[in-house]
């Protein structure tokens, strides 16, 4: 790898995952390190992260990881302390953690809507609210939110609460972007589509097609124009550039990573 991130030092949420393979924040976890990272490595729970502990310190990798409910302000504000006492500084956050529930505007319960817009959008308001002022004291730093095209589009199931949970992450992004750019603080996001991720057969297919993953698969990919599902490492490798010095002219904006399924007009 050629030390994209050489001496910074990247928190990421949701970095565990629920079962083997390339979740988006595993995989983020894992590029970042590569990359020359330190990453501090948040999920709520400690099982979720073995796999991407393993696979950072077998390539050498700096990495710590950390408990955390990040629609919790007290233990947000604790990461962020731990973090800075353990690596000193935050340059990158990457926001991850989300989930989907099924329900359009009437079958959704109260309950799960405000669960989905806590899960999916306070997490990032908190995490932004703490990390933002050490930002601002070390001179900017690079933000990366992670929303979905369901955030953007019908994408083949009501889940309303996520939707729109997602859809203001990305204009969260933009006014962030905005107000702390004179900080040098750049905030973007990354737009992923239907990845083939682990959580897809975890979660997912309990949720749609009667619990057949097949059939679910197939679903998705008949929507992909690419012809193939991308995985948590397409959405790594977008968040990799947001967050690099590559992309240091690039804030308030989005890149989707969907294999061309928001460009189809059907």
């Amino acid at each position: 790898m050629s030390g994209r991130l050489a001496g910074k030092v990247a928190m990421i949420t949701g970095a565990g995952c629920v079962g083997p393979g390339w979740g988006n924040g595993r995989a983020a976890a894992v590029l970042f390190a590569r990359e020359g990272a330190k990453v501090f490595a948040i999920d709520l729970r400690a099982e979720t992260m073995v796999e991407t502990l393993a696979l950072v310190e077998k390539d050498g990798g700096t990495i710590r990881s950390h408990l955390c409910d990040v629609t919790d302000q007290g233990q947000v504000a604790e990461a962020v302390r731990a973090c800075r006492e353990t690596f000193g500084t935050i340059d990158i956050l990457v926001n991850n953690v989300g989930g989907s529930a099924p329900g359009g505007a009437v079958a959704l319960s109260e309950q799960n809507w405000q669960r989905q817009l806590d899960t999916n959008l306070t997490s990032v308001f908190l995490t932004c609210k703490h990390v933002i002022p050490v930002m601002e004291k070390t001179g900017g730093g690079a933000i990366v939110n992670t929303a979905s095209t369901s955030g953007l589009r019908w994408t083949g199931a009501a889940q309303v609460g996520y939707a729109s949970a997602k859809a203001a992450i990305i204009q969260f992004s933009r006014v962030t972007a905005v107000e702390y750019a004179p900080k040098q603080i750049r905030v973007n996001t990354v737009v992923p589509g239907q990845m083939h991720t682990p959580m897809v057969e975890a979660r997912l297919a309990g949720q749609r097609a009667d619990g057949n993953v097949d059939a679910l698969l197939a679903a998705r990919l008949a929507r992909i124009p690419l012809g193939f599902m991308g995985d948590g490492r397409d959405t790594a490798n977008a968040a990799l550039f947001l967050a690099s010095d590559e992309a240091r002219f690039i804030t308030g904006t989005e890149i989707v990573v969907d294999g061309g399924m928001t460009a189809r007009c059907d």
